[in-house]
């Protein structure tokens, strides 16, 4: 209760409230790796803050930690549900690939850019081998690492979130630590990523073989996402031979594919557009002096903002 003396305190203002929906984009999409599901989650938050009465929102001390703690929530139930229905996905799972459409030059990212409605921070925690890594953990494991790691919420606050202790919670963050040490080695330098990145295309376009066998780890595993509404491979291809056969056969099926540099997650990749629209996205994983991994992402829901962005 105020007295005459003590001036009311301020009601947040819709401009307030909507002040952190960059952030609640952020978060949601680290958590779900899917920006069509994180803008989903991010209007269901807002819509139960709407649907309360002025009272209870009066009584919220802190709007910005009410509609994180509330999307943070939404996401935790969906990673149980989607881990469902990824069972049920045909052919391999990818993250959604974010776009920045600035073409880099070699060791330059276009850190200016931004994403189609500069909805998501592009760091070191959405590039793709990051989230690929978060797929392996479980829905508590990834809220809380992502919380607690990335965001740096305290264990005291992510407890609350998730239903643990937050000594339970400190075990879930350092097992994740784990996962993440254990699947990404050190990362080449910036240079060294777009240099082989631009070889790579180079190769690609000029259906050379030995050169791009010459670029890629002799386990390179190449991951293609069609969505089973693409023709694509279902399963990995792994070895270097196989896998630059497979991307010159590509090249001949498909003779007008024009291929582009453009940065993928916050990492030098290659998009391929067909009349105008784009029909993959590249993400790349450089270690040392090769290219590790290749994730191919051809599903049409998740192309959508490269082509409209």
């Amino acid at each position: 209760m105020t007295t005459p003396s003590e001036p009311a305190p301020a009601r947040p203002g819709p401009n307030e409230i909507m002040s952190e929906r960059r952030h609640l984009i952020n978060l949601a999409y680290r958590l779900l790796g899917s920006l069509a599901d994180a803008e989903d989650v991010v209007q269901e938050t807002y819509a139960r803050w709407y649907a309360m009465s002025r009272q209870r929102q009066d009584a919220v001390d802190i709007p910005g930690a009410w509609l994180t703690t509330v999307a943070s929530r939404i996401c935790l139930d969906l990673l149980g549900s989607a881990r469902a229905r990824r069972e049920r996905y045909v052919g391999s799972w990818i993250p959604e690939p974010l776009p920045e459409h600035g073409e880099w030059d070699a060791g330059r990212t276009d850190a200016a850019a931004s994403d189609p409605a500069d909805r998501v921070t592009l760091d070191e925690s959405v590039n793709m081998a990051f989230l690929v890594v978060l797929e392996s953990m479980t829905p508590a494991q990834r809220v809380t690492f992502i919380l607690h790691d990335v965001f740096r919420y305290p264990f005291a606050e992510v407890a609350q979130i998730v239903g643990r202790t937050p000594a339970a919670c400190r075990q879930l963050a350092s097992s994740a630590r784990r996962r993440v040490r254990a699947a990404q080695p050190p990362a080449a330098p910036a240079a060294r990523q777009a240099g082989l990145v631009r070889q790579f295309r180079q190769a690609w376009e000029a259906k050379d073989i030995d050169a791009l066998v010459n670029l890629l780890d002799p386990d390179v595993t190449g991951i293609a996402d069609g969505g089973g509404v693409v023709d694509a491979v279902v399963r990995p291809i792994r070895g270097r031979e196989r896998l630059a056969r497979r991307f010159v056969e590509i090249s001949r099926l498909a003779p007008d594919v024009v291929i582009l540099e453009r940065t993928v997650n916050g990492r030098p990749g290659l998009v391929a557009q067909q009349d105008g629209a784009t029909v993959v996205v590249l993400a790349f994983d450089v270690a040392g002096e090769r290219i590790k991994r290749i994730w191919a992402v051809l599903n049409p829901d998740k192309l959508r903002p490269w082509t409209t962005g």
